[in-house]
């Protein structure tokens, strides 16, 4: 019986390394060669996780457009929201020490937690943070933060000013200010920031050597990957902008390398070596669906059978497997990390411009572990993409329509003005040699130039690139005595809305 026991054991080993023989590494080097220049990419580090190793690791492209440095496994880009699992980790280490519970009130912790009504307030606990299911809209209030002076607490005090835009627990909005309000928790109950926690209880232990939890440490690195802004479809490079304040929400900065511990890690189910860094109750709590997605479960042979979110991951099923996920966007990076457990398989996506095809490749690389049919999903996901940018005419709408040859109600100087939003704080108007100028109180990185555009309305011309948003318009409101009262702001864009500022003028 032993022998036979050991003989199974080895067949076993045996079929693991015959099925990981079959995948065709140059097949996959060539089609991400291939897809990095499709998508215009700047350029990209892949990372392959199979059976506890990383099995495959090669940048693509450039760290910057005009230099001829390759990324390599070691290259550092901001993963942003793939930073959410490490904070729902930190929580998870938390409750295993008996510092909090997943369903303590977050007012026991932040006393001036306030939302949109008293009972939410003092209902929504740290599991409902982390879930994305407080009642806030997706991306609701990221305005406030988004490169902005503002500390933390700061910026959730203002959280309050914003309305609802579904009832608490009863949909799904997804909420950066919710984790940032989690990195909160976390130093309220350790005495320490988010950085620091998570790099002494994840970084270090999982020999991340290279991560850093913000931009201030990269000042005497080497191999950083530089930021991309898309300007008329070409790659430029862009400044860094340090989210070291918001980092429990998006913080991280990383390499392929490193993710690769942090994979294999999370796949051997929170046990690093011979420690047991998060318990079996953890990963469960963690990867169980907290908030459903609705899925066509009346399609024919449908492919997926579930989605939802569980804490810090995103969750369905891909050919029958648990599929366990994230994506992640900054300014001029965008990033994925996807798994499938039960195969033991991860892959690693990181980039430094705002195009790539988060999730073609995960999706290709996995079929070939598989032994699926050959599906070219970059080149689906890029039509899409395609297709998506021509239906998105709201900004060729609002240039269509522009009342040409009109004139603003008041002379410059009546403009100018103290203006302000509950949500965010002061917006000022301002004028010099006859130019109207538009600053933030928080945000020096938003300043603008007003040029007329029709009637009361100003177009919006941003003194630096932005990576979310372009053309935009503010409208100055008068009342009957032709007296300004406030701002409207349209900025069309999927994910900073001007529009929830509301700013007031004040006397």
């Amino acid at each position: 019986m032993k022998l036979l026991r050991s003989i199974l054991s080895l067949a076993f080993l045996l079929a693991g390394f015959v099925a990981l023989a079959q995948v065709d590494y140059k097949k996959l080097d060539a089609y991400y060669e291939k897809a990095l220049k499709d998508w215009n990419a700047p350029g990209m580090s892949i990372g392959i996780v199979k059976d506890g190793k990383l099995v495959f690791a090669k940048g693509y492209g450039t760290v910057e457009v005009g230099k001829n440095q390759k990324p390599d496994e070691h290259t550092l880009f901001a993963i942003a929201s793939n930073s959410k699992a490490f904070t729902s980790a930190a929580i998870a280490l938390l409750v295993q020490e008996g510092k909090l519970k997943w369903d303590d009130k977050v007012r026991q912790y932040l006393p001036y937690f306030t939302l949109y009504n008293t009972y939410v307030s003092e209902e929504t606990t740290i599991r409902d943070l982390l879930s994305h299911r407080v009642g806030l809209g997706t991306f609701s209030g990221d305005v406030i933060w988004y490169r902005s002076q503002l500390s933390a607490e700061e910026i959730i005090k203002r959280v309050r000013y914003l309305p609802p835009a579904y009832n608490f627990r009863a949909g799904y909005g997804y909420s950066n200010l919710m984790y940032i309000t989690a990195g909160e928790v976390i130093r309220k109950v350790t005495g320490k920031n988010w950085g620091e926690f998570v790099t002494e209880r994840f970084l270090k232990p999982l020999g991340m050597m290279r991560s850093v939890p913000g931009t201030t440490y990269l000042k005497n690195m080497v191999n950083v990957a530089t930021p991309h802004e898309l300007v008329n479809n070409q790659n430029q490079p862009t400044p860094w902008v340090d989210w070291e304040n918001i980092g429990a929400t998006g913080g991280l900065i990383s390499s392929v390398n490193d993710l690769s511990q942090w994979l294999i890690f999370n796949m051997n189910h929170g046990i690093w070596g011979m420690d047991t860094l998060l318990t079996a109750a953890s990963r469960n709590i963690l990867w169980t669906p907290h908030n459903n997605f609705v899925v066509d479960h009346t399609a024919k042979n449908p492919a997926t059978h579930f989605r939802g979110y569980g804490l810090g991951w995103g969750l369905s099923d891909y050919h029958g497997r648990l599929r366990v996920g994230h994506t992640g966007g900054y300014d001029g990076m965008v990033s994925v990390i996807q798994m499938l457990p039960e195969e033991n398989l991860g892959f690693i996506m990181l980039t430094n411009g705002l195009q790539a095809p988060l999730g073609a490749l995960p999706n290709y690389t996995f079929d070939r572990f598989l032994g699926k049919p050959e599906r070219d999903w970059s080149k689906e996901q890029w039509e899409s993409t395609l297709k998506s940018k021509k239906e998105d005419t709201r900004i060729a709408d609002r240039k269509k329509a522009r009342v040409m040859n009109t004139n603003p109600s008041l002379a410059p100087g009546r403009y100018a003005g103290t203006y302000h939003a509950d949500i965010y704080g002061k917006i000022m108007v301002t004028e010099q040699n006859g130019q109207l100028k538009l600053s933030f109180e928080h945000t020096p990185d938003f300043s603008a130039t007003l040029r007329h555009w029709h009637y009361d309305v100003f177009e919006i011309v941003w003194d630096k690139p932005q990576s979310w948003f372009s053309f935009g318009t503010v409208r100055f409101n008068l009342d009957n005595n032709l007296n300004i009262v406030g701002l409207d702001f349209d900025v069309p864009n999927d994910d900073i809305f001007f529009e929830e500022l509301k700013a007031r003028r004040l006397k």
